[in-house]
């Protein structure tokens, strides 16, 4: 039986490999779109798996694309997280040295 590839489902995982990747090396949160797009690529690839499974082929790149998009988006949750917390502590030294006369 001749199986068609799966629509979306190289989508979502070259958006997931991006969302890793863009938020390690380049962007931060930033890399976190694609992540979003990702989702929503595996969610519409799901969907249509489901219908009828037997027809299509490549269910494993679906798979593979939403763990790699959660493990992005974590990655640049915490990476969100860090940038609020080095700015937030540079801002109360400022603050502190402003209120102190010493700036």
């Amino acid at each position: 039986m001749n199986q068609q590839p799966l629509p979306g489902a190289s989508n979502a995982l070259t958006y997931g490999i991006l969302c890793i990747v863009l938020t390690l090396f380049c962007c931060g949160p930033f890399g976190a779109i694609f992540g979003f797009i990702s989702l929503s690529n595996v969610k519409k690839a799901e969907r249509i798996y489901n219908q009828s499974s037997g027809v299509y082929s490549g269910y494993e790149n679906v798979k593979t694309g939403k763990i790699l998009s959660y493990i992005g988006l974590a990655f640049a949750a915490v990476y969100l997280l860090f940038f609020l917390l080095y700015f937030g502590v540079i801002a109360a030294f400022i603050i502190a040295a402003a209120s102190e006369g010493n700036f």
